[in-house]
């Protein structure tokens, strides 16, 4: 049982009971701080609000709407990160003095400023110069920031690749440009997705700053509410969880990836050794 339980769950029983207990606690903590503060619960208020489902039609409520909305941005700043990442990564293992450094007063400047700041600059000063709405005030913040980050994770995947990958793919008359697409990048990804798969979970959480410049996310939506219905500790304990949910089924997907690379390098180790 506790082996099949392992299968199906990727957690022991010892870990699951933790996490039961863990849970459990914090229940206890937060009942008695409500009791403290005379907090009437009103759980039965809130479904309307992630849903309703009336006369076999569903509607999503403004929590799941905000969702949409969270996961749009997620998913856009995710790949734009990614791709300002790799460039900058690229750029400073160039020989372009150049390239070097325009990538290093990029990483400064993003590195060493808040992320609520950028979206307010981006949004409030260069947005109202280039006409950015919003909404692409809030992705390009966040590729922007986000990026800064994973070039490091990028740049120290690429350094770890041998010297030898690349003497040998020069030998054979590739380009740079053909090195790095064939020979170093597949190689480097497998060792980099774990860190990757961190910097996107960040990414789902930050992306909770841009309610302050009014996009209608996850965030924004849960505090109107609040200032509808007063439904404070109800709506923010829903909002942790769909945060929670979002997070751990990314990182397992993304555990699900990285076992799927690991398999296939091991069938053509497999291959290329018989």
């Amino acid at each position: 049982m506790p082996a099949a339980f392992r299968r199906r769950t990727g957690l022991t029983l010892k870990e699951a009971g933790m996490a039961v207990v863990l849970i459990a606690l914090l229940v206890l903590l937060v009942n008695t701080g409500a009791e403290s503060l005379n907090y009437n619960w009103q759980w039965y208020r809130v479904w309307k609000y992630i849903y309703t489902f009336k006369d076999g039609v569903f509607t999503p409520g403004p929590l799941l709407h905000g969702l949409w909305v969270t996961l749009q941005i997620t998913g856009i700043s995710l790949v734009l990160s990614f791709l300002f990442g790799l460039t900058t990564a690229v750029l400073r293992l160039s020989d372009s003095i150049v390239g070097k450094i325009i990538a290093r007063c990029y990483l400064e400047s993003i590195r060493n400023t808040p992320l609520l700041i950028q979206i307010f600059f981006i949004y409030f000063v260069l947005g109202q110069v280039l006409d950015i709405e919003r909404f692409t005030a809030a992705v390009l913040a966040l590729s922007l920031f986000e990026g800064a980050y994973a070039s490091e994770v990028f740049r120290s995947g690429i350094a770890s690749i041998d010297k030898g990958q690349w003497q040998a793919a020069h030998s054979l008359g590739l380009s740079t440009w053909h090195t790095y697409r064939y020979v170093v990048l597949p190689q480097a990804i497998r060792r980099i997705l774990p860190p990757l798969a961190s910097q996107a979970v960040a990414l789902v959480k930050d992306s909770a700053l841009v309610s302050t410049i009014a996009v209608l996310e996850l965030t924004q939506e849960a505090q109107i509410i609040i200032a509808q219905s007063f439904l404070t500790f109800e709506v923010w304990f829903v909002v942790a969880a769909i945060y929670l949910v979002v997070t751990i089924t990314l990182s397992r997907l993304v555990n699900l990836l990285e076992k799927r690379m690991s398999k296939g390098q091991a069938m053509y180790n497999e291959q290329g050794a018989g």
